[in-house]
């Protein structure tokens, strides 16, 4: 039954999502521009970065190279879940004007239509500039590429994409209560890849436990990333503990999908 319940939902979000990008596409160069933009505007961040080492050599003991590699995992990571999951933040405005009844009556998953809605394929955008950024740095990083290093690249960026995916859904079913919340979902995933971006190394070790075992961020790419490079983890973490961020991951969704769940219960109708 949870088995079937998924692969409606599923199939739902990609007719929704196939519907969306049609439109797109009607408007081809509307759509490039667009694109190119969002590319454009998210790779400024990387340009203040890389003007930055310009000043220093190194931050928190770490080469431009390696927080290249740390800003592509992350923002691929982040990226991906933007666009699946991003148009979530909509959902408090849906509760506030009393569309997110026309959801309900639908015989389609509510999750599904919340995600799919108003799909914005321009996101691409960020995903692509993120991997352009992540191919530089690996081209120009000497990594000893063993086996576990080697599965441990796609496995982070995955791991660290479902991650993300958990909080904006957390974040989604927080405003089922807050109605406008939309803010605080931001502070944990824009600001929380924004965090990723940097080494660990230049924060607090209260802020490395916060973001390691409360909201674990720190499995979305530091702690797989400093076994990647062959560095050692700040807060004394065994090595092998990057291999815990699809564990880590599945609980995240795990935690996020009851949470959905709590507050479709608590949402009460406007009535209109």
């Amino acid at each position: 039954m949870a088995e079937s319940a998924v692969a409606n939902g599923l199939r739902a979000y990609g007719l929704i999502v196939g519907m969306w990008v049609r439109s797109t596409m009607a408007y081809r160069t509307s759509f490039l521009i667009m694109t190119l933009g969002n590319f454009l505007a998210t790779g400024l961040d990387f340009v203040t970065i890389a003007l930055m080492f310009t000043h220093i050599g190194e931050l928190g003991g770490f080469t431009l190279d390696e927080v290249a590699f740390l800003y592509g995992t992350t923002s691929v990571a982040f990226g991906l879940a933007d666009l699946v999951l991003g148009t979530m933040g909509r959902l408090g405005r849906r509760v506030r004007d009393g569309t997110m009844d026309t959801l309900l009556v639908r015989p389609v998953p509510i999750l599904a239509q919340v995600a799919a809605d108003r799909f914005a394929l321009r996101r691409l955008g960020r995903i692509t500039q993120a991997a352009v950024v992540l191919g530089w740095s690996l081209a120009r990083l000497d990594i000893d590429w063993t086996v576990d290093r080697a599965l441990l690249m796609p496995v982070m960026l995955l791991s660290g994409g479902a991650i993300f995916g958990a909080l904006f859904v957390l974040g989604g079913a927080f405003q089922f209560w807050a109605k406008d919340a939309s803010e605080v979902q931001s502070a944990f995933t824009f600001g929380g890849t924004t965090l990723l971006e940097y080494p660990p190394t230049v924060f607090g070790k209260e802020l490395l436990r916060g973001v390691t075992f409360v909201i674990p961020l720190a499995f979305v790419n530091w702690l797989p990333a400093l076994h990647i490079l062959g560095r050692p983890d700040p807060l004394g973490l065994p090595a092998w503990i990057g291999f815990a961020a699809p564990l880590v991951a599945g609980g995240c969704c795990a935690v996020a999908g009851l949470a959905w769940r709590a507050g479709l219960r608590a949402y009460q109708s406007t009535g209109s």
